[in-house]
C-alpha cells in the first residue's frame, strides 16, 4: 500500500517524534508524582521534598514534551522551524540547500550567511517517510526560492 500523497506546503513534523515524547514525558510526570506521594505517605520526606520532586517531574515532562512540538511550517514568505529550544523563521531566498547526509539525525538548512539551521521536524529514525520529507522539502525551496539573474 502506498502512502497517501501530501500537499507540498503541508507542515513537516516527526513521526516517531511526536508519539515517544508524550508517552515518555506522561509517565515521567506521573512516576515522579507518584514517589513524591508516596515518600510523603512514609513520612520519609517533607511537603517541600514532596513538592520539589513534583516541580522536577513537571519541568522534566514539560521539556520532553515541548520534543513533541517540533515542527517546520512553510508560508508563502519562508520557513518557520520550531526545533526544542528555539523557533526560526527564514525567508525562501535565505535557503542555498537542504541538506539530509547518510548519519545526520535531521535534515539540515544551509543558509545564504553561511549559517546551518537544523530542521528537527524531519528525522532519519523515520526511515523512507524522513527521507521522503527531505526530499519535499527539497522541492518546496526550489519551488518558492526566487529566481536569481544568471551571473555575466
Amino acid at each position: 500500500m502506498t502512502p497517501p500523497e501530501v500537499a507540498l506546503d503541508a507542515p513537516f513534523r516527526p513521526r516517531r517524534g511526536r508519539v515517544v515524547p508524550l508517552v515518555v514525558g506522561a509517565t515521567f510526570i506521573l512516576v515522579s508524582t507518584a514517589v513524591a506521594v508516596g515518600m510523603g505517605v512514609s513520612g520519609q520526606w517533607t511537603g517541600v521534598d514532596q513538592a520539589a520532586l513534583v516541580a522536577f517531574g513537571l519541568l522534566v515532562g514539560g521539556f520532553i514534551w515541548r520534543y513533541a512540538g517540533i515542527r517546520a511550517v512553510p508560508s508563502t514568505e519562508g520557513l518557520t522551524v520550531r526545533n526544542l529550544v528555539l523557533t526560526t523563521t527564514v525567508g525562501w531566498d535565505e535557503i542555498v540547500e537542504v541538506r539530509f547526509p547518510d548519519g545526520d539525525p535531521w535534515v539540515t538548512l544551509e543558509l545564504e550567511d553561511g549559517e546551518d539551521l537544523a530542521v528537527m521536524a524531519i528525522q532519519r529514525v523515520d526511515g523512507p517517510s524522513g527521507r521522503d520529507e527531505a526530499a519535499r522539502l527539497g522541492r518546496l525551496v526550489e519551488a518558492r526560492r526566487p529566481r536569481r539573474p544568471a551571473a555575466g
